[in-house]
């Protein structure tokens, strides 16, 4: 019995000496570099699909069974917004056309506004996978 107590005291003993050594780590800096280009790369992978495209919002213009009223307004959105891409989907029984790529929910608002004041009718943001260039991906930052 006192061997045991003797080696259960020589064992504290030396556990209270060795907690008095210090350890230097020296990190390397590109660590941090390394580390800010890796939490970027998450950010925008987040940010996408498995399709390659991005999480982002269109503008619902209208939702039709008919497919000439469909692509009639697609044409309309084209000549009246050529700098926006216009979208022509089918989901069973309806067509349905959407414009716009935005990665933000408020510049889809935005452009909303604009859209109905000039067409007269509903429209509203829906989320959708949207094609975005990414040199202006990192002129925005994801919500």
């Amino acid at each position: 019995m006192h061997k045991i107590i003797y080696v259960l005291i020589a064992v504290m003993i030396s556990n209270l000496t060795s907690a008095n050594d210090t350890i230097i780590v020296r990190k390397d800096p590109r660590l941090d570099v390394l580390a800010a280009k890796q939490a970027q790369i998450n950010k925008r992978s987040s940010m996408m699909t498995s399709n390659g495209l991005y999480r982002g919002f269109r503008i619902q213009v209208l939702s039709t069974p008919s497919r000439e009223e469909a692509f009639k307004m697609k044409t309309d959105l084209l000549t009246r917004f050529p700098e926006e891409k216009s979208y022509l989907l089918f989901q069973s029984p309806y067509f349905k056309v959407r414009i716009g790529n935005y990665i933000k929910k408020e510049d889809a608002e935005k452009v909303k506004l604009q859209l109905n004041k000039i067409l007269g009718r509903g429209t509203y943001v829906v989320d959708d996978a949207v094609e975005y260039a990414l040199k202006d991906f990192n002129d925005q930052e994801p919500q």
